[in-house]
Protein backbone atom coordinates (compact mmCIF):
# COMPACT_ATOMS: atom_id res chain seq x y z
CA UNK A 1 0.00 0.00 0.00
CA UNK A 2 1.27 3.45 -0.95
CA UNK A 3 0.96 6.36 1.47
CA UNK A 4 2.02 10.00 1.62
CA UNK A 5 2.97 12.05 4.66
CA UNK A 6 2.35 15.77 5.21
CA UNK A 7 5.55 16.65 3.37
CA UNK A 8 4.18 14.74 0.34
CA UNK A 9 6.85 12.09 0.75
CA UNK A 10 5.70 8.69 -0.47
CA UNK A 11 6.37 5.42 1.33
CA UNK A 12 5.06 1.88 1.15
CA UNK A 13 3.61 -0.43 3.78
CA UNK A 14 2.87 -4.09 3.22
CA UNK A 15 0.50 -4.34 6.20
CA UNK A 16 -0.95 -2.32 9.08
CA UNK A 17 2.02 -1.29 11.30
CA UNK A 18 2.12 -3.18 14.59
CA UNK A 19 5.43 -1.83 15.91
CA UNK A 20 5.41 1.97 16.04
CA UNK A 21 8.18 4.36 17.05
CA UNK A 22 7.05 7.91 17.82
CA UNK A 23 9.68 10.64 18.05
CA UNK A 24 7.26 13.50 18.74
CA UNK A 25 5.57 13.93 22.15
CA UNK A 26 2.23 15.23 20.85
CA UNK A 27 2.04 12.42 18.31
CA UNK A 28 2.76 9.85 21.00
CA UNK A 29 -0.20 11.17 22.97
CA UNK A 30 -2.34 11.06 19.83
CA UNK A 31 -1.47 7.40 19.25
CA UNK A 32 -2.61 6.52 22.76
CA UNK A 33 -5.87 8.40 22.28
CA UNK A 34 -6.44 6.41 19.08
CA UNK A 35 -6.13 3.23 21.17
CA UNK A 36 -2.67 2.36 19.84
CA UNK A 37 -0.67 2.30 23.07
CA UNK A 38 0.08 -1.43 22.80
CA UNK A 39 1.62 -0.90 19.36
CA UNK A 40 4.09 1.76 20.52
CA UNK A 41 7.56 0.27 21.06
CA UNK A 42 9.78 3.35 21.28
CA UNK A 43 9.46 7.02 22.27
CA UNK A 44 11.60 10.03 23.22
CA UNK A 45 12.26 11.03 26.80
CA UNK A 46 10.09 14.10 26.12
CA UNK A 47 7.02 11.91 25.55
CA UNK A 48 5.50 12.71 28.95
CA UNK A 49 1.82 12.12 28.13
CA UNK A 50 0.11 10.03 29.18
CA UNK A 51 1.95 9.92 32.49
CA UNK A 52 4.10 6.83 32.92
CA UNK A 53 4.08 5.77 29.26
CA UNK A 54 7.76 6.50 28.65
CA UNK A 55 8.65 4.18 31.54
CA UNK A 56 6.87 1.33 29.79
CA UNK A 57 8.42 1.88 26.38
CA UNK A 58 12.02 1.99 25.12
CA UNK A 59 13.45 5.51 25.42
CA UNK A 60 15.39 6.42 22.30
CA UNK A 61 16.77 9.84 23.27
CA UNK A 62 15.59 13.34 22.41
CA UNK A 63 13.64 14.72 19.48
CA UNK A 64 16.81 16.08 17.84
CA UNK A 65 19.05 13.09 18.43
CA UNK A 66 18.07 9.46 18.84
CA UNK A 67 20.01 6.26 19.37
CA UNK A 68 19.88 4.69 15.90
CA UNK A 69 21.12 1.34 17.18
CA UNK A 70 18.20 1.13 19.61
CA UNK A 71 15.83 2.10 16.81
CA UNK A 72 17.13 -0.76 14.64
CA UNK A 73 16.93 -3.23 17.49
CA UNK A 74 13.23 -2.46 17.98
CA UNK A 75 12.52 -3.50 14.36
CA UNK A 76 9.81 -0.89 13.83
CA UNK A 77 7.20 -1.14 11.10
CA UNK A 78 6.98 2.65 10.94
CA UNK A 79 8.64 5.69 12.52
CA UNK A 80 6.67 8.88 13.15
CA UNK A 81 8.50 12.22 12.89
CA UNK A 82 7.77 15.92 12.49
CA UNK A 83 9.24 18.59 10.23
CA UNK A 84 10.11 20.92 13.12
CA UNK A 85 10.74 18.55 16.01
CA UNK A 86 13.19 16.27 14.17
CA UNK A 87 16.15 17.17 11.98
CA UNK A 88 16.37 16.40 8.28
CA UNK A 89 19.54 14.40 8.92
CA UNK A 90 17.72 12.28 11.50
CA UNK A 91 14.81 11.58 9.18
CA UNK A 92 17.20 10.59 6.39
CA UNK A 93 19.00 8.12 8.67
CA UNK A 94 15.73 6.69 10.00
CA UNK A 95 14.44 6.10 6.48
CA UNK A 96 17.22 3.54 6.08
CA UNK A 97 15.67 1.57 8.96
CA UNK A 98 11.92 1.72 8.33
CA UNK A 99 9.23 3.77 6.55
CA UNK A 100 9.03 7.28 8.04
CA UNK A 101 5.91 9.42 8.23
CA UNK A 102 6.65 13.14 8.72
CA UNK A 103 4.00 15.54 9.96
CA UNK A 104 3.85 19.29 9.30
CA UNK A 105 1.13 20.92 11.39
CA UNK A 106 0.67 24.70 11.28
CA UNK A 107 -3.09 24.97 11.78
CA UNK A 108 -6.21 23.03 12.74
CA UNK A 109 -6.79 21.86 9.18
CA UNK A 110 -3.33 20.28 9.16
CA UNK A 111 -4.09 18.73 12.54
CA UNK A 112 -7.29 17.13 11.27
CA UNK A 113 -5.41 15.83 8.24
CA UNK A 114 -2.75 14.24 10.47
CA UNK A 115 -5.36 12.52 12.64
CA UNK A 116 -7.10 11.26 9.52
CA UNK A 117 -3.78 9.97 8.14
CA UNK A 118 -3.14 8.02 11.34
CA UNK A 119 -6.64 6.60 11.10
CA UNK A 120 -5.78 5.28 7.65
CA UNK A 121 -2.28 4.09 8.51
CA UNK A 122 -3.26 2.18 11.64
CA UNK A 123 -6.81 1.12 10.74
CA UNK A 124 -8.33 3.43 13.34
CA UNK A 125 -10.63 5.39 11.04
CA UNK A 126 -13.62 5.38 13.37
CA UNK A 127 -11.55 6.59 16.34
CA UNK A 128 -9.90 9.26 14.18
CA UNK A 129 -13.22 10.56 12.81
CA UNK A 130 -14.67 10.68 16.33
CA UNK A 131 -11.70 12.70 17.61
CA UNK A 132 -11.79 15.11 14.66
CA UNK A 133 -15.50 15.75 15.19
CA UNK A 134 -15.02 16.33 18.92
CA UNK A 135 -12.27 18.85 18.23
CA UNK A 136 -14.43 20.65 15.67
CA UNK A 137 -17.40 20.79 18.03
CA UNK A 138 -15.20 22.22 20.79
CA UNK A 139 -13.66 24.72 18.37
CA UNK A 140 -17.09 25.98 17.40
CA UNK A 141 -18.00 26.35 21.07
CA UNK A 142 -14.88 28.44 21.69
CA UNK A 143 -15.53 30.59 18.61
CA UNK A 144 -18.96 31.35 20.02
CA UNK A 145 -17.53 32.22 23.43
CA UNK A 146 -14.90 34.61 22.05
CA UNK A 147 -17.13 36.21 19.42
CA UNK A 148 -17.84 39.24 21.61
CA UNK A 149 -14.32 39.51 23.03
CA UNK A 150 -12.23 42.53 22.17
CA UNK A 151 -9.12 41.51 20.19
CA UNK A 152 -5.92 41.74 22.24
CA UNK A 153 -2.45 42.49 20.92
CA UNK A 154 -0.09 39.91 22.42
CA UNK A 155 3.50 38.71 22.35
CA UNK A 156 4.04 35.01 23.07
CA UNK A 157 7.49 34.18 24.47
CA UNK A 158 9.04 30.73 24.07
CA UNK A 159 12.63 31.41 25.16
CA UNK A 160 14.74 33.58 27.44
CA UNK A 161 18.31 34.75 26.74
CA UNK A 162 17.90 35.37 23.91
CA UNK A 163 14.27 36.41 24.04
CA UNK A 164 12.38 34.52 21.35
CA UNK A 165 8.72 34.72 20.39
CA UNK A 166 6.30 32.71 18.32
CA UNK A 167 5.77 34.41 14.98
CA UNK A 168 3.65 33.81 11.92
CA UNK A 169 3.24 30.38 10.32
CA UNK A 170 3.37 28.53 13.66
CA UNK A 171 0.76 26.40 15.38
CA UNK A 172 1.06 28.75 18.36
CA UNK A 173 0.03 31.65 16.15
CA UNK A 174 -3.02 29.67 15.06
CA UNK A 175 -4.01 29.11 18.69
CA UNK A 176 -3.57 32.81 19.46
CA UNK A 177 -5.81 33.77 16.55
CA UNK A 178 -8.44 31.30 17.70
CA UNK A 179 -8.56 33.25 20.97
CA UNK A 180 -8.88 36.60 19.15
CA UNK A 181 -5.33 37.44 20.12
CA UNK A 182 -3.38 39.44 17.55
CA UNK A 183 0.27 38.45 17.35
CA UNK A 184 2.29 41.69 17.35
CA UNK A 185 5.17 39.93 15.60
CA UNK A 186 4.71 39.66 11.84
CA UNK A 187 7.98 37.80 11.28
CA UNK A 188 7.89 34.10 10.42
CA UNK A 189 8.59 31.21 12.75
CA UNK A 190 10.47 32.06 15.98
CA UNK A 191 12.26 35.41 15.76
CA UNK A 192 14.52 36.89 18.42
CA UNK A 193 13.67 40.21 20.03
CA UNK A 194 14.78 42.43 22.93
CA UNK A 195 13.31 44.67 25.58
CA UNK A 196 14.12 47.86 23.69
CA UNK A 197 12.16 46.62 20.68
CA UNK A 198 9.25 45.60 22.88
CA UNK A 199 9.06 49.09 24.39
CA UNK A 200 8.32 50.51 20.95
CA UNK A 201 5.35 48.18 20.41
CA UNK A 202 1.74 48.40 21.49
CA UNK A 203 1.18 45.22 23.51
CA UNK A 204 -1.94 44.51 25.57
CA UNK A 205 -0.63 41.30 27.10
CA UNK A 206 2.60 39.33 27.28
CA UNK A 207 2.30 35.56 27.43
CA UNK A 208 5.18 33.62 28.98
CA UNK A 209 5.12 29.95 28.04
CA UNK A 210 6.00 27.00 30.26
CA UNK A 211 7.91 25.41 27.38
CA UNK A 212 10.35 25.01 25.77
CA UNK A 213 11.81 27.54 28.23
CA UNK A 214 10.07 27.19 31.60
CA UNK A 215 9.12 30.79 32.37
CA UNK A 216 8.21 31.36 36.03
CA UNK A 217 6.77 34.11 38.21
CA UNK A 218 10.22 35.65 38.71
CA UNK A 219 10.56 36.33 34.97
CA UNK A 220 7.58 38.69 34.93
CA UNK A 221 9.65 41.56 36.37
CA UNK A 222 11.71 41.94 33.21
CA UNK A 223 8.59 42.99 31.28
CA UNK A 224 7.37 45.69 33.67
CA UNK A 225 6.59 48.89 31.83
CA UNK A 226 6.13 47.06 28.52
CA UNK A 227 2.66 45.69 29.11
CA UNK A 228 0.24 46.06 32.00
CA UNK A 229 -0.57 42.36 31.86
CA UNK A 230 2.00 39.54 31.92
CA UNK A 231 0.56 36.02 32.07
CA UNK A 232 2.17 32.62 32.59
CA UNK A 233 0.55 30.08 30.25
CA UNK A 234 0.75 26.32 29.75
CA UNK A 235 2.81 25.93 26.60
CA UNK A 236 1.50 22.45 25.85
CA UNK A 237 -1.95 23.86 25.16
CA UNK A 238 -0.62 26.42 22.69
CA UNK A 239 2.02 24.34 20.90
CA UNK A 240 0.99 20.68 21.05
CA UNK A 241 -1.23 19.46 18.26
CA UNK A 242 -2.95 16.07 17.88
CA UNK A 243 -5.47 15.09 20.54
CA UNK A 244 -4.02 17.65 22.98
CA UNK A 245 -6.00 20.28 21.02
CA UNK A 246 -9.22 18.96 22.55
CA UNK A 247 -7.90 19.71 26.05
CA UNK A 248 -6.47 23.03 24.86
CA UNK A 249 -9.83 24.27 23.60
CA UNK A 250 -11.25 23.77 27.10
CA UNK A 251 -8.20 25.44 28.70
CA UNK A 252 -8.60 28.51 26.50
CA UNK A 253 -12.03 29.28 27.93
CA UNK A 254 -10.41 30.65 31.09
CA UNK A 255 -9.06 33.58 29.07
CA UNK A 256 -12.60 34.66 28.28
CA UNK A 257 -14.42 34.03 31.57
Amino acid sequence: MQFQDQLHRSFELTSIPKRIISLVPSQTELLVDLDLEDSIVGVTHFCVHPEGLRNKKTSLGGTKKVNLRKVRDLKPDIILCNKEENTREMVTALTEIAPVHCSAVANLEDNAQLIRMYGELFDKREEADFLIQNIENSRQDLVQIVSDSKPRRVAYFIWNKPLMVAGQGTFINEMLALNRMINVFNLDRYPETDLDTLRTMEIDEILLSSEPFPFEQKHKKAFSGISEKVTLVDGEYFSWYGSRVLKALKYFRQFHS
